[in-house]
């Protein structure tokens, strides 16, 4: 691999690794301060909606401005706005307030980053002087590790509770591997973030040429079948597996007197998807894109049933690590398909509308759910959330859209019907 790419993924790793650590830090953080466990619920909700807004918006910057240089800025804000917890911790003392606006100005980082590193993926490949494959197998790799890294980084979040106890300062280790991470970026090339004359040239100016950007990607992404199809297939299992973390499984795990296994099916999903994720980029060019798909399709399919019956304990973490098997080099496939069918001057814009749905998903599926399991019990609940999983899959394996993952033009896709 070229130093460019060892360069991107370094920079992805560290980055993804602070985000694990924080996601153990910052609720416990949140319930020391406060005593009220309502508090991390209105702090992730307002943050989630900000962040699926910034999502939209830093679409239009990443068409504009060197994305490298967006990947950068993004991971020094998240540094500066998480090392900003201690210092007001010691100055003025934490509370709701200050973790909202906190929060707030790290999802001003988190979100424009991560559409960013997506952005850079083809002009990656392009400088390498690889071929069509090599994305495939890029996308393979990173999918590795970010299963590994959702392993590793809440493990070293619990490592500092352990070590530090629920205290603020060790949040200067999750800014210091934000920081890495913009330093790690700092090292590839500024080629790789470019944006092409022609490309800056057809971008509006002005308040209206923003709005006029912001509407083209969005109509891009309703008209594209297959982008769009990726992006309702992805968003649907972040919300069932949202609704499951949140509720169901806790709950359900609970009620058998095993509470610690509760943060195990998440796992399970990681482990699976850590081999399956692996071994399809070692597998590029020998399976073809069509069956790794219904290989996933299935898989989510008869994994999300197998939870939402609830038969026992040990059933449903099996389940987690079937479900991580099979969806793995799905995923990847969706992330692929979706870089290569999206034209590069709109891809910030589009990414970023991607990345502001998945955002939003789970809010359509944790309150009503939890309702649902609270009125009619959890197998209710989770054989609801099951046939919601079935019906997506009877729907994707029979769409035109994905029918010619290999073989058709994938900008065809983009055309109205």
């Amino acid at each position: 691999m070229s130093r460019n790419t060892w360069a991107y993924l370094g920079s992805y790793s560290l980055s993804l690794l602070g985000n694990g650590v924080a996601a153990v830090l910052f609720p416990l953080l949140v319930l020391a301060k406060t005593g009220d466990i309502l508090a991390a619920g209105i702090l992730a909700s307002v943050t989630a909606a900000v962040a699926a807004v910034v999502g939209v918006l830093a679409g239009i910057v990443i068409d504009r401005v060197n994305r490298r240089t967006v990947s950068i800025v993004s991971d020094v804000l998240s540094a500066a706005s998480i090392a900003a917890v201690p210092v007001v911790d010691v100055l003025w003392g934490l509370n709701l307030t200050w973790f909202i606006v906190l929060g707030i100005i790290g999802a001003f980082g988190d979100i424009p980053g991560l559409t960013a590193r997506d952005t850079l993926l083809p002009r990656l490949v392009l400088l390498s002087g690889h071929g069509r494959e090599a994305l495939d197998r890029l996308i393979g790799i990173r999918e590795s590790l970010a299963s590994a890294l959702m392993l590793i980084g809440p493990g070293l979040g619990g490592l500092l509770v352990w070590l530090f106890g629920v205290s603020s300062t060790a949040l200067f280790i999750t800014a210091g591997l934000s920081l890495a991470a913009a330093l790690a970026s700092f090292a590839m090339s500024p080629r790789v973030g470019d944006i092409t004359a022609t490309e800056r040239s057809g971008a509006n100016a002005g308040i209206r040429g923003v709005l006029t950007d912001l509407v083209t990607g969005w109509r891009f992404l309703l008209r594209s079948r297959l982008v769009l199809g990726a992006s309702i297939v992805t968003a649907v299992l972040v919300a069932v597996i949202a609704a499951l973390q949140a509720t169901i499984l806790p709950a359900y795990f609970t009620a058998s007197n095993l509470p610690e296994f509760s943060g195990f099916a998440a796992t399970g999903i990681a482990v699976g998807s850590l081999v399956s994720a692996a071994l399809y980029a070692a597998t590029v060019g020998r399976v073809s894109r069509r069956a790794w798909f219904v290989i996933g399709m299935i898989g989510v399919g008869i994994g999300f049933t197998a939870i939402g019956t609830m038969a026992a304990p040990w059933m449903v973490l099996a389940a987690a690590v079937f479900i991580g098997l099979t969806y793995g080099p799905m995923s990847a496939v969706l992330g692929v398909v979706t870089i290569e069918a999206t034209p590069d001057p709109l891809r910030g814009r589009v990414l970023g509308a991607q990345n502001a749905l998945l955002m939003a998903a789970p809010a359509l599926t944790s309150a009503p759910i939890a309702a649902l399991a609270s009125g009619f019990g959890l197998v209710v609940a989770g054989i609801a959330l099951a046939a919601m999983i079935v019906l997506m899959v009877v729907i994707a394996l029979f769409a035109p859209a994905f029918r010619s993952l290999d073989t058709m033009d994938l900008t065809a896709h983009a055309e109205t019907e």
